[in-house]
């Protein structure tokens, strides 16, 4: 695909690239933080790896005076004492017993930013993710609503909300890549995406780069 002229994004299409075959890690791997030394494979996953959700909430919003267009749902978590504690992440969490993956990413985005299952259809979903520091083996799917959400935020789990247009995450101008010094692991080379001065990075960037590879064949292959 020509990304110079990138298809209009619609609801059949972004279907249909979810029903093809998921470039899984070959597309994660381009948003990974940097292994730090001695490390193991991030990519094998435990068994004993705690069984999370997350969701990829799109819907149609006209900003600006601007036509509709397709956005995505993004939050800034709260402070707290945790591995992601005020990152900018998708909603989602931990599964609750006696639910399916799907249940989990739909009751997180209800209890995190009040959007009921009913106002939703899940048409797909992406490769389960393995995030080491928080022990998460991680689910993402993809859901629609015809309208923009009435969000109603939980301000315990979630300080904002990001209402970001998917062609602007396709925008290379917003694919960086930064030192950063961490606390417990040293200096590592981090990529992230930069959406108007918030940096997405870590598990929730590296779902997002497999969501905009299959949206734009090869859009992240620039290396």
């Amino acid at each position: 695909m020509d990304k110079g002229h990138l298809a209009p994004l619609t609801i059949e299409k972004i279907q249909q690239f979810l029903d093809s075959p998921l470039p899984g890690a070959v597309a994660q791997k381009k948003m990974a933080p940097q292994s730090r030394t001695g490390e193991l494979d991030r990519w094998h996953v435990p068994a004993d790896c705690r069984k999370a959700a997350v969701l990829l909430l799109l819907y149609p919003h006209a900003n600006n005076g601007r036509p509709p267009e397709l956005h995505l749902a993004l939050i800034r978590r709260t402070e707290y004492d945790g591995a992601h504690s005020g990152q900018i992440a998708l909603p989602g969490g931990r599964r609750e017993d006696g639910e399916s993956l799907q249940e989990t990413a739909l009751r997180e985005t209800m209890e995190e930013i009040g959007v009921t299952p009913r106002q939703v259809q899940v048409i797909g979903g992406l490769s389960p993710l393995y995030t080491p520091p928080s022990n998460f083996c991680i689910t993402p799917f993809v859901a629609i609503s015809t309208r923009r959400p009435d969000f109603q935020l939980d301000d315990k789990e979630v300080a904002a909300l990001l209402e970001v247009p998917v062609r602007q995450l396709l925008n290379p101008a917003l694919h960086r890549k930064e030192l950063w010094q961490f606390q417990n692991y040293g200096q590592r080379v981090v990529p992230f995406f930069d959406i108007s001065g918030q940096k997405v990075w870590g598990a929730t960037a590296m779902i997002l780069s497999e969501f905009l590879t299959l949206l734009s064949d090869g859009f992240f292959n620039t290396d």
